[in-house]
């Protein structure tokens, strides 16, 4: 039996090489042809003919030689090629329970335009609708069509397997993952993922050194993107990083959020009139008493807002320690919107996992990247797909109008 590695026709040969030189371009700036003979191993009479078959293809232009660029002045000038960054694009979407964000990136990852904005309902007709009104505006923002995308990689609240499915049963889980490959058929391929699994993607691209960690969206509700030993993972049914054993699992609270909890908690005492008359709680209308107001409250010394920032450490805190009992990840990273307004919490918990339970406990830390975390990793995991198999897709030629 051969090896699906292997080539076994010249015009697979080929493919294969082109692929590296492709592979080559897409990592690389301004690159030489000896540079991608050094790489590869190809001889420079095949690395000319593949980046002249990848000019044709509108992949790669080629620039000024060495010489005319002024570099050196003996010998055989060396060709010079880049890669055509808006050959193609990718597209992200974060299609939150009650937002939905968009952005558009070139072939290097960078971000031409984004957007957000809420979502009025959860049914499927108005995801769907909120989702491709947020990409058309982005696209047109970037001045990009839709034939020119590549992919969309579409993040939702919602486990997620690998056919882009969501397990059947679960009214909230068909809401929030309506069949979104159909709202993007004319923009090249659709990637539907949880959006745990991209967010913790994110987290792992700017961090290649952190190996076994969780990356925890804790917003509405919790839900984890599980790194173990470099790797992502899944499960059958693409419910890996679901807590739903918190709803089942007696003294482990519930699924619910952080912010969630903390918007809920300052009403019902607001409602119970528990506040003290002095807490800046009790001075805002209940429509305000959002989860940041509570933190900030909390961090100039309110009482009351203390008193809910200490419930959720504690119970981050059990969450915590729940991964690292199963999984024996060392760190786990607070992510979302609130994740740097939850710094009080995180304290919190850090300080309760000491104080409590028996190590290893592992580093609690809140996310850099706030709101723009599920954008972030859905990005990442459209540009490795591209990096991984760059001949399943075609870019535009140049001089095609735009």
């Amino acid at each position: 039996m051969l090896r699906e590695d292997v080539a076994t026709s010249p015009q697979l040969l080929r493919r294969m090489n082109v692929g590296a030189v492709l592979r080559y371009a897409l990592a690389a700036q301004t690159f030489l042809a000896s540079e991608v003979m050094a790489a590869t191993g190809l001889t420079r009479s095949t690395v000319l003919g593949l980046c002249d078959t990848l000019v044709a293809q509108g992949w790669i232009d080629e620039v000024a030689d060495s010489r005319e660029a002024g570099q050196y002045s003996k010998g055989r000038p060396a060709r010079r090629y880049r890669l055509r960054d808006r050959a193609g694009y990718i597209v992200a979407v974060d299609a939150g329970q009650h937002t939905v964000t968009a952005a558009v990136a070139d072939l290097r990852g960078t971000i031409l335009a984004r957007t957000g904005h809420t979502i009025d309902g959860v049914q499927g007709p108005v995801r769907r609708t909120a989702a491709r009104g947020a990409v058309d505006s982005v696209l047109a923002h970037a001045d990009v069509r839709p034939e020119e995308v590549f992919l969309v990689v579409v993040g939702v609240p919602a486990p997620v397997d690998g056919q882009g499915h969501s397990p059947a049963g679960h009214d909230y889980w068909q809401h929030m993952n309506p069949g979104f490959p159909a709202v993007f058929d004319d923009c090249g391929r659709t990637m539907v993922d949880n959006d745990a699994n991209l967010a913790a993607l994110a987290e792992h691209a700017r961090n290649p050194g952190l190996d076994s960690f969780a990356t925890l969206l804790s917003g509405e509700r919790f839900g984890a993107g599980l790194v173990v030993d470099g790797r992502l993972l899944r499960g059958r049914h693409g419910g890996a990083g679901e807590m739903r054993l918190l709803d089942i699992v007696q003294g482990a609270g519930s699924s619910e959020g952080l912010g969630f909890l903390a918007r809920e908690w300052a009403v019902a005492a607001s409602k119970a009139r528990t506040l003290p008359p002095g807490s800046a709680l009790a001075q805002l209308p209940r429509a305000q008493l959002s989860a940041e107001a509570v933190f900030a409250a909390a961090a100039g010394g309110d009482a009351a807002a203390q008193g809910i920032v200490d419930r959720l450490g504690e119970r981050l805190a059990r969450v915590a320690q729940i991964l690292v009992s199963l999984l024996d990840v060392e760190k786990v990273i607070v992510a979302g919107a609130i994740a740097q307004a939850a710094q009080p919490v995180i304290d919190k918990a850090a300080a309760v996992l000491d104080d409590v339970f028996q190590p290893p406990v592992p580093e609690l830390a809140a996310s850099t990247l706030g709101a723009d975390g599920v954008v972030l990793g859905a990005l990442e995991c459209g540009l490795s797909m591209l990096r991984d198999e760059p001949l399943s897709f075609a870019p535009f030629r140049p001089g095609v109008a735009r």
